[in-house]
């Protein structure tokens, strides 16, 4: 019944020019190993302007990484 779950801080670039069809994160402290790869589904594009990546509540139900 325990769910195990992370957590990231949304993300922003500003004045950014960005087209982008997915993300990756990755463990900056383990020799820059990736740890999930984001599929957007389309791109998705700024310019001039901010490029936010905006992760799901931190819950149980929603959370980007969940082990149950």
């Amino acid at each position: 019944g325990t769910t195990a779950l992370t957590d990231f801080a949304d993300i922003s670039f500003t004045t950014a020019t960005i087209t982008a069809m997915g993300a990756l994160i990755y463990n900056d402290t383990n020799s820059d190993k990736a740890v999930a790869v984001l599929d957007f589904s389309s791109n998705k594009s700024s310019t001039s302007g901010t490029f936010t990546v905006q992760f799901p509540t931190a819950d149980a139900s929603n959370a980007i990484i969940r082990i149950a």
